[in-house]
């Protein structure tokens, strides 16, 4: 049982791998929204009525899986008995940050098995694509980012300027 686990953790970090990687290299949208591929997802974390909305529509659609104070569940970097991973925090102890506002606006709305082109790949995360508006997952992102402490929106903003 431990070898089979340990087979899912490496694969699920090669498909993560294989997310970064195509969302470095390919638009706002990726491939399945061409018209999009000029635009770049700009977080909004300082504008309180893009936060406040994603504070809301992040209650409503995030919470129950990542936590009310963005806590994710525990053990979330160990896959379960069901063979997919618990949802990751989006606090500071989480990787969030470590993503671009591209990247984490396509994982959203698209969903990972699309971004890294893989439609078997099974995961928890649900795609917000039809469910949420651009504008709504850009407050949610933005909503999350607010809350990371001084220094480590300081790093994404850096980031961000590299996309």
């Amino acid at each position: 049982m431990k070898t089979s686990k340990a087979i899912l953790a490496l694969l699920t970090a090669a498909a993560l791998a294989a997310a970064f990687l195509t969302t470095r290299w390919t638009g706002i949208a990726g491939a399945t929204d061409p018209e999009n591929l000029s635009q770049a997802v700009v977080l909004r974390d300082r504008d309180a009525g893009v936060v406040a909305l994603g504070a809301k529509v992040y209650a409503s659609e995030c919470a129950a899986c990542h936590g009310d104070g963005l806590q994710g569940q525990p053990d979330w970097r160990v896959p379960g008995d069901d063979g997919l991973r618990p949802a990751p925090p989006h606090d500071a102890t989480g990787h969030t940050w470590h993503h671009d506002g591209d990247a984490l606006f396509r994982l959203t709305k698209y969903g990972l098995a699309e971004v890294i082109g893989d439609p078997d790949f099974a995961t928890g995360m649900p795609a917000y694509e039809g469910v949420l508006s651009d504008a709504e997952i850009i407050a949610v992102l933005s909503y999350i980012k607010s809350t990371w402490p001084a220094e480590i929106r300081a790093q994404h903003d850096k980031l961000e300027k590299r996309q």
